[in-house]
């Protein structure tokens, strides 16, 4: 009989639960000595690598001791919340990494709180230990504390700790600096003495899916922890469907984790995390278990979308240009596949050619936007929209709470700038020069707050928010720009000589030689209302020549946009134009016959 121990990786974005797990892999055994680890990391995707987040939820396997230890890393950001929920469903214990400096932060609050509620044994890992400011006691006080907050029960709260420097491979069980050595078996061992046994059952088989994943072989693939009985391949089972309707199938493939590698098995055992193949619709949460033998085992909770946006095919003049995939069939065909392996994803076909796309968060869906972007396809995104329902005859719409630090010169204008988006203090407190400040929010508040926020504080302030709940609409229209914009009035390539006469009316989004075309947006105007400029204009030529005249057009540095940045910016009478090359504001509709015939409507 195999030993397991099945636990999940939890802490805030950046605190190090990804290069811990890197580590314990490299130094429990798990590969050869002669294996290359230099591209061995959790984070595979493109876009984590780039961001240092962890946006999809993994599993790997490590050998130690005689045990298999089964290691999810989980997302750390909150609109990844509802995998972090369903993994604890599938684990004992969770190993909590907190940085040595940072402490406790909102989405430390947040994963250890859905770890509590399921009840899984937790193990504190002080991450960051060698850095210089680092305050590993006060550090252990403040987790202590969130823990009491949370309402952990006494065995929770009897956690052991262990300090470590994931980055150098170093851990002892002291804070004390000198103490650390170059191994992770102070938190292999742990895991083993601290972490019980996978919660299994005598009896016939129960597989129950908590995430999926997709290929085009084999379809969908459910992943989840083997609750009871064996599963073999080929093997006829039966799956217990959400409504209650039993489907029988063939189990076509099974996987297991080994490292980093997904392979191949050919039986799992009760507390094994395995992967199914073989019915093409398996959802989250279903059960799957022996023919004759079906007991469904409770539903697992998928987090509701908070956010949408409508996605549409591209309507600019330059379509074509510089993507492969246009047409409405190709966008349609992609964002299906994403809800194959993306149950927070909702994707509805709106009127024409266009989609209305609901998820997590801003996030959330700018990560398939830039993930669209990278594979070639083009198309056009609209600003970010809440979800209201109406809960007991009630408008309501998702509230967040806001966790800001920032230096105490930014306080007095943070607040003020809140105060227009119907925030809510509950707390502030300050120390060392810094203030933190904790609010609770509508969602469509902070849509569009982090630019205003870079800018005010000058890059100094973080700012991190998680989802608190629904609750009845605030007052005021937020969320929408202030500053009117500049519109380009032609096609053509801009000159120097246009945008020079332009600088006074506002800040320029384009350089010279930038083609753009009409209704594309150029510039934001330094007044509320939008105006159309010439940026295509050039100098009328003369054969006479004058004194003075001929003097080089200096620009100032156009503002350019990131993705989140542009979604943020845009009003909802604007479009971001998405392409494998370039972000392009627009609007929605190109003319101004139009737009004014819009207004009036």
């Amino acid at each position: 009989m195999k030993k397991f121990r099945n636990i999940a990786i939890i802490a805030h974005v950046d605190h190090g639960k990804t290069t811990l797990v890197d580590k314990l892999l490299q130094m429990s055994g798990t590969f050869r000595e002669n294996e290359d680890l230099s591209d061995k990391s959790m984070d595979s995707n493109d876009i984590e690598k780039e961001r240092g987040i962890t946006i999809l939820a993994k599993p790997t396997a490590i050998n130690y001791k005689d045990h298999r230890i089964n290691i999810l890393d989980t997302p750390g950001h909150a609109d990844f919340g509802g995998e972090v929920e369903r993994i604890m469903n599938m684990v004992d214990g969770v190993l909590l990494v907190v940085d040595a400096y940072e402490g406790t932060m909102p989405q430390t609050r947040f994963v250890l709180k859905k770890a509590l509620e399921a009840g899984v044994t937790p193990i504190v890992v002080v991450n960051k230990i060698d850095k210089p400011t680092a305050r590993p006691a006060a550090v252990v006080d403040e987790v202590l504390d969130l823990f009491i907050e949370l309402g952990a029960d006494e065995d929770q709260l009897d956690f052991p700790v262990v300090y470590a420097s994931a980055i150098n491979g170093t851990s002892s069980l002291s804070d004390d600096i000198s103490t650390q050595k170059e191994t992770m078996e102070p938190v292999l061992d742990l895991i083993l003495s601290h972490i019980p046994e996978p919660r299994v059952s005598e009896g016939t088989l129960q597989f129950q899916p908590a995430l999926l994943d997709y290929n085009d072989y084999v379809g969908r693939i459910g992943l989840g922890l083997v609750k009871r009985g064996s599963v073999k391949v080929n093997q006829m089972v039966s799956c217990v469907r959400l409504d209650g309707t039993i489907k029988q199938f063939r189990i076509q493939k099974m996987f297991g984790y080994v490292g980093l590698k997904r392979v191949e098995i050919n039986e799992a055992v009760a507390g094994d995390f395995i992967a199914i193949a073989g019915l093409p619709d398996i959802c989250v949460g279903e059960t799957v278990c022996e023919v004759g033998n079906e007991e469904a085992l409770p539903v697992l909770r998928v987090d509701e979308p908070t956010l949408q946006m409508k996605f549409g095919t591209n309507t600019s003049p330059f379509v074509g240009r510089e993507g492969k995939f246009l047409t409405a069939s190709k966008i349609q065909e992609r964002l299906f596949k994403e809800t194959e392996r993306d149950v927070s994803l909702r994707v509805v076909r709106d009127e024409g050619e266009s989609w209305i796309v609901s998820g997590r968060g801003e996030l959330h869906l700018s990560i398939l936007i830039e993930n669209m972007r990278r594979e070639g396809f083009e198309l056009e995104v609209s600003k970010p929209e809440v979800i209201v329902k109406e809960i007991d005859g009630v408008k309501c719409e998702p509230f967040e709470e806001l966790q800001i630090d920032l230096p105490d010169e930014y306080v007095g204008s943070v607040i003020e700038a809140l105060g227009n988006r119907e925030a809510i203090m509950e707390n502030m407190s300050s120390s060392e020069g810094s203030t933190r400040l904790v609010y609770t929010i509508p969602s469509r508040g902070l849509i569009g707050f982090s630019t205003d926020f870079m800018t005010i504080t000058k890059g100094y302030g973080m700012l991190n928010h998680t989802y608190k709940e629904y609750r009845p609409m605030a007052g005021n229209a937020v969320g929408e720009r202030k500053l009117g914009v500049l519109v380009s009035m032609e096609n053509g390539k801009a000159t120097a000589y246009a945008l020079g006469g332009l600088e006074d009316r506002g800040v320029m989004f384009i350089e010279p030689g930038t083609d753009v075309y009409e209704g594309m947006v150029v510039g934001e105007h330094t007044h509320e209302n939008d105006i159309v400029v010439n940026v295509v204009r050039g100098k009328n030529l003369t054969n006479t020549r004058s004194a003075g005249k001929d003097h080089t057009v200096v620009l100032k540095r156009p503002r350019l946009f990131s993705l989140e940045t542009a979604l943020d910016y845009i009003n909802s009478d604007e479009l971001v134009e998405v392409t494998p090359t370039s972000f392009r504001i627009r609007k929605k509709y190109l003319t101004e016959n139009e737009r004014k015939k819009h207004k009036k409507n």
